[in-house]
């Protein structure tokens, strides 16, 4: 059975979940009290930011097909970057909303998406021994 808008992959909801729970994950941890962070450099936050949504996109590569789902999540990624901003504001009596972040954010998902360019697109697909779409049976055998 495959999933409208996802790669033919054998383990598609175990790997649409892992994906979620990345996302919740990142959304937590953007959330989380600054002082129950560890300190860091100035500007390495700018750097974590552009990470963790640089591999939010490149898996989501890895998942999604079709040019107008992956402009979809790049969107919702994007989205995701303004609203935790939004709610460290709004929120948090420790985070500020830094427009710099989403910056950073939107060049990850920029950078993850470019992915898409490139044969490690369907590197998940190799992993996961995805199913083919296009499964028929072997033509019946002549008689001589």
């Amino acid at each position: 059975m495959t999933m409208r808008g996802l790669k033919p992959l054998r383990h598609p909801r175990a790997w649409l979940a892992l994906w979620w729970l990345a996302v919740l994950v990142v959304l937590a941890v953007c959330l989380v009290p600054a002082p129950d962070l560890p300190s860091m450099p100035h500007g390495v936050d700018k750097l974590e930011h552009f990470l963790a949504f640089f591999l939010l996109a490149a898996s989501a590569v890895q998942l999604y097909r079709g040019r107008a789902v992956l402009w979809c999540v790049a969107l919702g990624l994007v989205g995701l970057g303004v609203v935790i901003e939004l709610a460290q504001y709004a929120f948090t009596a420790t985070r500020s909303m830094d427009p710099r972040d989403v910056l950073a954010d939107t060049l990850g998902v920029a950078a993850g998406f470019a992915i898409a360019l490139t044969p490690l697109r369907d590197l998940l697909l190799r992993i996961d021994g995805g199913r083919s779409r296009d499964i028929r049976p072997p033509p019946p055998a002549q008689s001589p």
